[in-house]
């Protein structure tokens, strides 16, 4: 029996299996409206056999896009969009999950493929807020919000959350890592604050708090994940013991799972990247914070990704960049541990059965 290929309960939905499509932006979007692109890029990891397929970071308005290329969901025609690719989704036997974010200080910059920095006003660029004053690299120097706009900002994550189950997401999931604004409300590095939501532990930890309290009250019955950057890899900066505190603070405050990653605040950390690199974080976050884990972070092989699960390191799995190589990662995975093709846990589309008799 495969443990990575067992059901997994998240609240009341199943998960045929523990494999999970890690959020990967794409930067193709127009206006925040996904497209043909996005059906497709995702479209192909539930084809393949992942048991939850997650967006990309998803803005809950426009100025909290990376990019303008961005996908966003504060208007009707981008709900319109992503209710489109959720059917194809759910067609396939996949749950569909939503990462809800704003970029904070990282925002209003260049599509990746199109060169680096920050985009002027005449091209389509906007000034960043940030919890302070404090610019990220060759990015745009941001405005530090108003205590007006930091009250304001958990509602606009509780509307896009709403946004989301009426387009039809399953899942829900906040992003408060790899630098972008709620992760910079956490770090000293990017938070210099004096008043509530700066300084000490409690006050830099409210904003992400107030955030997951408020989606949850909204909507208390639709899981709902928090993914959070474990370190900075920075000297004063946000660190893994600070990660076990939020992650026990989150689970009281509704949260069902931390997706576990690292980094994104300052830029060029040193990181010992190694196959499997961020799984003690997701292990220790939980056994110390008893709250359920995802792991990610250069996890390749199958045999690795069975005994993240099998030894309790964490209660799922998260794919990117080898599902960008094979989407049908999850089938591949599933015939190397001996699961057999007609186990419910990794299903071949009818179309493609031939290739599981091979």
């Amino acid at each position: 029996m495969s443990e990575l290929f067992s059901p997994y309960r998240l609240r009341g939905l199943e998960l045929r299996n523990r494999v999970v499509v890690a959020p990967m932006c794409q930067y193709s979007a127009v206006d925040g409206v996904p497209d043909d692109w996005h059906l497709v890029h995702l479209g192909s990891f539930a084809r393949g056999g992942a048991a939850l397929v997650l967006t990309e970071a998803t803005a809950v308005t426009p100025e909290g896009r990376i990019s303008p290329g961005d996908t966003g969901l504060w208007n009707d025609a981008q709900q319109a969009a992503w209710a489109r690719i959720v059917d194809f989704v759910h067609a396939q036997g996949a749950l569909a999950g939503i990462q809800l974010a704003h970029a904070g200080r990282k925002a209003s910059s260049r599509v990746p493929f199109d060169g680096r920095g920050a985009v002027p006003d005449a091209e389509g660029g906007w000034e960043p807020v940030a919890p302070s004053a404090v610019t990220f690299g060759r990015l745009r120097d941001p405005r530090e919000m108003t205590a007006a706009e930091v009250a304001a900002l958990p509602g606009q994550f509780v509307a896009a959350a709403r946004r989301a189950v009426a387009a039809g997401f399953d899942v829900l999931e906040i992003h408060a890592a790899h630098g972008y604004l709620l992760h910079q409300f956490l770090s000293p590095l990017a938070n210099h604050r004096t008043d509530a939501y700066g300084g000490p532990f409690d006050h830099r930890a409210r904003l992400t708090l107030e955030v997951v309290r408020a989606v949850r009250a909204a909507l208390p019955e639709v899981p709902l994940l928090v993914r959070l950057s474990a370190t900075d890899w920075a000297e004063g900066g946000w660190d893994i013991d600070d990660t076990v505190r939020l992650s026990a603070l989150l689970k009281e405050a509704g949260a069902d799972l931390v997706d576990t990653s690292s980094g994104g605040t300052t830029e060029r950390p040193s990181i010992p990247v190694a196959p499997g690199y961020q799984v003690p974080f997701a292990r220790r976050i939980r056994a110390e914070a008893g709250i359920a884990t995802g792991a990610v972070g250069l996890i390749t092989e199958p045999a690795d990704a069975e005994r993240v699960v099998a030894d309790g390191d964490a209660d799922l799995v998260l794919l990117g960049r080898e599902l960008l190589r094979d989407p049908h990662w999850p089938l591949r995975a599933a015939h190397a541990l001996g699961v057999p093709a007609t186990d419910p846990g990794a299903p071949w589309p009818k179309q493609y059965a031939r290739a599981a008799r091979a």
